[in-house]
């Protein structure tokens, strides 16, 4: 979260407090925290190709010959 203090002009000072503006944007670390992770070894288990079923289509996650994935329809 971030916070930024602010305070009113300086005649005012001795009656004001200052305030927080606080953000309401989740930190990088939560949003990671909750993203789960596998490995590709993992998930080809030792093979080049797998083919995903969604929502009654198939999509092959490909590893290349240059060690990248390539996810097609």
């Amino acid at each position: 979260m971030t916070m930024t203090v602010l305070s009113q002009p300086h005649a005012a000072e001795a009656l004001a407090r200052p305030f927080r503006l606080l953000s309401l944007k989740p930190t990088p670390a939560a949003d990671t925290s909750a993203t789960r992770r596998i490995s590709s070894q993992l998930l080809l288990n030792g093979e080049r190709e797998l083919v995903i079923q969604h929502q009654g289509s198939e999509y092959h996650l490909r590893l290349t010959r240059n060690d990248k994935l390539i996810l097609t329809k």
